[in-house]
């Protein structure tokens, strides 16, 4: 799939991007590059691959998971401007 200007626009609108004169030709381009490499990437054959959980073959020191602090929601609640039913409440940003 190729993107045109015109698809380039669309996304900037919907997601109210503003772009320069050139931005949505160049950003077309970017993103047919991006395209390309993934499909590249997507083909190469993993069959029998384990998935890596870190590059570094090598395992963390973890500590016991046990409670080290004592539990003082009531006390951080009440500080708070506004709480409901233990849950922190906060204003509406977006519409």
């Amino acid at each position: 799939m190729a993107f045109t200007s015109t698809d380039v626009q669309t996304l900037a609108r919907l997601t109210q991007i503003r772009l320069d004169n050139d931005g949505p030709d160049r950003l077309a381009s970017n993103l047919d590059q991006l395209t390309a490499l993934t499909e590249c990437i997507s083909g190469v054959a993993t069959n029998g691959i384990e998935p890596l959980v870190s590059p570094l073959d090598m395992t963390q020191r973890l500590r016991a998971d046990v409670v080290s602090e004592p539990n003082q929601r009531e006390l951080y609640q009440s500080l708070a401007p506004a709480t409901e039913n233990g849950l922190y409440l906060v204003p509406k940003v977006l519409d």
